[in-house]
């Protein structure tokens, strides 16, 4: 006997349902498998792009070391035109040099090249005179760093001692030694973000579009359309092997009684009868700079400029007490920090800074600090006087900011290094800034974005 017509309906219908929620269920098993291997895919993908990002920082790195090593003014800071400051391929990533201007920074896009360390206030050896004449500077704070560097537990005036660091959570003793980077200044009493960073967040000397809304996105600003950097952009800690290189660069010291070395280079460089003419220091001559030694010596600007970069002035019984000092470039150095030295301030400084902008030296000398025409002669002669010993025209000292993405603009890596050069160039330090975020600036970001498209 034949079943009913219904019940055959009611089975297949069920079966029907089964398959369809079967059918669903699988679905949904490859749309889950599918999208995690795409995750899966996508991780990949930006950990290789991470990875080329990586080695384009090592490259960027060993090309500018190329760079410095072979730069035709010993002790100058190359200009680094496009596209030598990026963006540069390694295979599918690109790196780029973030440097600094001496004039007003671009909106679009931040200066590209290779930064001078010795432009910079030694957060070791400056006074609390000159450290307290730097922009954001508070007397606390400045009173910190020397309690923090000396060797005692005694404070300073609006100093801060282990006492004071004991009472905070964690609590921690005052380092009393030498700073060993700027970035330790975030553990001082006073030290708050926006007088260590400015309006400038990212740390690129860019005014971002963010640094320039008032209290709208951090970092906070006022708005004026004028990046105010923060301490950290002023200092540093680094200093060279001595002065001026020392028999390591094979210089000569001109506070040397050893006649001989000077002058034979005086004859090689000039002629024995030129070299005749020029001055020679003997035991009772000692020179606090090497602007004073050209004076003396009766060379003329052109001829000082051949053998500068292979003199220095050696100090002689030096106060163990105070830190040696630190020589500052003066062709490189910006108004805010030629200003903290001793015989210099705002006006004069900007004076220094306006004559070299327009004049352009070009050479790593400090004789043009002499024909300064701004400043009549008496106040020049005795400003020159007071800083000359903390002036230098030359340097060795190098920080070296880069930033790479790898394929299709994706892993972005960026890492400071600062580098002293010499017969053979050393790495001095390494600080990786991931927290600090994109400095490459808008521009940049949307043309990474069309580049995609030929990577």
């Amino acid at each position: 006997m034949m079943k009913p017509l219904a019940s055959n309906s009611r089975r297949n219908g069920s079966v029907l349902v089964i398959v369809m929620w079967t059918a669903l269920g699988l679905a949904a098993v490859a749309l889950t498998f599918g999208h995690t291997a795409r995750l899966d895919f996508q991780a990949a993908e930006n950990r290789t792009a991470g990875l080329q990002a990586e080695l384009a920082v090592e490259s960027g790195l060993r090309y500018a070391i190329y760079l410095l090593e072979n730069q035709e003014t010993p002790g100058a800071v190359p200009d680094l035109p496009p596209p030598q400051a990026g963006p540069l391929p390694v295979g599918p990533a690109r790196f780029w040099f973030i440097g600094r201007s001496q004039t007003q920074p671009s909106f679009e896009y931040p200066y590209f090249g290779i930064q001078d360390e010795a432009a910079k206030l030694d957060l070791n050896t400056a006074t609390r005179e000159m450290l307290e004449a730097l922009p954001l500077m508070t007397a606390q704070l400045a009173g910190a760093i020397i309690d923090w560097r000396d060797e005692d537990e005694e404070p300073v005036e609006f100093g801060a001692e282990s006492t004071v660091y004991l009472q905070g959570d964690p609590p921690y003793r005052a380092k009393n030694a030498p700073f060993d980077s700027i970035e330790e200044l975030s553990l001082l009493f006073g030290a708050e973000p926006h007088l260590l960073l400015g309006e400038d967040g990212n740390r690129n000397g860019m005014l971002d579009p963010n640094e320039n809304d008032g209290d709208l996105n951090w970092p906070p600003d006022n708005q004026d359309g004028i990046l105010d950097p923060g301490i950290l952009e002023y200092v540093t800690v680094h200093r060279p092997v001595s002065p001026a290189g020392g028999e390591e660069f094979d210089r000569i010291d001109v506070n040397d009684n050893d006649e001989d070395p000077l002058e034979e280079l005086l004859a090689e460089t000039f002629g024995e009868e030129r070299a005749d003419e020029l001055r020679i220091p003997n035991n009772n001559d000692n020179f606090d700079s090497l602007l004073e030694f050209y004076e003396f010596s009766r060379m003329t600007a052109e001829e000082f400029v051949q053998i500068e970069h292979r003199l220095y002035v050696g100090v002689e019984d030096e106060d163990e007490d105070e830190p040696a000092t630190t020589r500052i470039n003066v062709n490189t150095a910006s108004e805010a920090v030629l200003a903290c030295l001793p015989g210099f301030d705002p006006k004069i400084a900007a004076a220094v800074v306006a004559y070299r902008q327009n004049n352009e030296p070009g050479t790593a000398t400090i004789t043009w600090l002499s024909d300064i025409d701004s400043i009549d002669d008496e106040t020049l002669e005795e400003a020159l006087e007071e800083a000359a010993p903390y002036l230098t025209g030359t340097t060795s000292l190098y920080r070296i900011d880069l930033a790479a993405v790898g394929r299709h603009g994706k892993g972005y890596r960026r890492a400071q290094f600062v580098v002293e050069t010499g017969e053979t160039a050393t790495i001095l330090s390494r600080l990786d800034l991931p927290q600090a975020g994109w400095a490459l600036g808008e521009a940049t970001r949307l043309e990474l974005a069309t580049w995609q498209r030929d990577w």
